[in-house]
């Protein structure tokens, strides 16, 4: 991985933290429940190889930040029934980038009083943010599972926008080629805004006029 991939990855690990913090916590709304995950690599029967587990990896890379906002939520959604430090690291990524994304994703729609998510949505938003953010882990820290999936999920056409869901939208579509960028800064217009009432603002005077 190149210097530049490095400054990318940190600085949108980094963007996840700050969003969830400034955003999403202080409007937390509780995502509809969802089943728990599949046992992870490192804990399923019979064992397999085992491979690079949460606590030898995660806790020592800026990757930690994404399994400790995960920690936060109220949601089970992923987990491995085993959840622990010996889990798969790379399961544990995909874990915790399905629920940060269902988090979003249900506290955008309630801050925009918009209806609840379709289990269609959440399904897609879950499987894509699991697929982007697994890959690029693997790829950085050369931690191969078969659980990442190496294409998209069938249900991309359902995924919001930026210009729908700024949060959620953004955060899926920077995390799609990541490395693309060469490590260029993130710049947009949320850059400017402090609460979700501002995000629902601006998005308010974007709407066309009857």
């Amino acid at each position: 991985m190149r210097p530049g991939d490095e400054v990318a990855v940190h600085q949108l690990l980094g963007r996840i933290s700050y969003f969830h913090a400034l955003f999403v916590e202080p409007a937390l709304a509780p995502a509809p429940a969802a089943a728990g995950g599949e046992p992870c690599c490192n804990h399923r029967t019979p064992p397999g190889t085992v491979r690079l587990d949460a606590n030898g990896l995660l806790a020592h890379t800026s990757w930690a930040v994404l399994d400790e906002i995960a920690a936060t939520l109220d949601t089970r959604a992923g987990r491995c029934p085993s959840h622990g430090p010996t889990c798969c690291a790379t399961c544990r990524v995909a874990a915790s980038a399905t629920a940060v994304v269902d988090a979003w994703l249900a506290t955008e729609h309630h801050a925009y009083q918009r209806p609840e998510p379709g289990a269609p949505m959440r399904r897609a938003c879950r499987e894509a943010a699991a697929a982007r953010l697994t890959r690029v882990f693997v790829h950085q820290h050369h931690a191969p599972c078969p659980a990442v999936q190496a294409g998209e999920t069938a249900g991309s056409w359902l995924l919001p926008g930026s210009d729908e869901l700024p949060l959620t939208g953004e955060l899926l579509a920077l995390w799609r080629d990541p490395l693309a960028g060469g490590g260029s800064p993130v710049v947009s217009w949320l850059n400017h805004c402090t609460d979700l009432d501002d995000i629902r603002r601006v998005l308010e005077t974007r709407r066309p006029t009857p």
